[in-house]
C-alpha cells in the first residue's frame, strides 16, 4: 500500500453498503453485500483523479483487513478484488470455503 493511505481511516458505509476510503476530497470505495458473517465485494471504483495511485489497492488491503479483523470470510465477486487475490495468495484464508477450489 503506497504510504500516503496507509493513514486513512476506511470507513464501512452500512447505509451505501460500501466501504470507503476517502483521499483528500476524493473517495474510492468497494461495493459490498453481507450476510451470516459473510462479505461479497462486487465492485470497486476509484474516481479518475485516483486512477492508477494505489487508491484502489489501498481500499482493497484495508477492506480484506477489515474482513480478517472482524471474522468474517471473503466472497469476491470483484473483478478487481479475485485480480488483487491472485497477486497474493496469502489472502486466500479469508476465502468462503463455498468458493476456494477443492
Amino acid at each position: 500500500m503506497n504510504e500516503e493511505y496507509v493513514a486513512l481511516p476506511l470507513v464501512k458505509n452500512q447505509e451505501a453498503k460500501r466501504f470507503e476510503l476517502k483521499v483528500g476530497e476524493y473517495t474510492t470505495f468497494i461495493d459490498y453485500k453481507e450476510h451470516d458473517k459473510k462479505i461479497w465485494l462486487i465492485h470497486t471504483e476509484a474516481p479518475e483523479e485516483l486512477q492508477g495511485k494505489g487508491a484502489a489497492t489501498a481500499v482493497i488491503e484495508k477492506t480484506l483487513n477489515y474482513i480478517e479483523e472482524n471474522g468474517y470470510t471473503l466472497i469476491p465477486l470483484c473483478p478487481l478484488v479475485a485480480a488483487y487475490l491472485k497477486r497474493h495468495p496469502d489472502w486466500n484464508r479469508i476465502v468462503d470455503a463455498s468458493v476456494k477450489p477443492h
